[in-house]
């Protein structure tokens, strides 16, 4: 004799679905928005790390204390000087 929970079955699918959508962020990058038009790039988390890269993240301290538009980090800079400071963090 078994017992039948539908609820839970629904819950766990529910579950599963809402995780498959998150997915699209490989572990170990962030998602950062960036400019005017809020374009959305994938960084490396290792780049947190970097004094440069900390400047950024103070000035979206600044502007956005800890509400994001965007639901991710919101970086207020051109695209022009993130990618110019993205670039330089790849060479290291």
């Amino acid at each position: 004799m078994g017992f039948r929970l539908p609820g839970i079955k629904k819950a766990l699918f529910t579950a599963n679905q809402a995780s498959s959508k998150v997915v699209d962020v490989p572990k170990g990058y962030l998602a950062i928005y960036v400019g005017e038009k809020m374009k959305r790039f994938l960084i490396p988390i290792s780049y947190l790390n970097q004094p440069s890269f900390q400047d950024l993240l103070s000035q979206a301290e600044e502007e956005f204390g800890y509400n994001h538009p965007m639901g991710g980090l919101t970086i207020p800079c051109t695209e022009d000087v993130f990618q110019c400071i993205t670039s330089s963090l790849n060479c290291q």
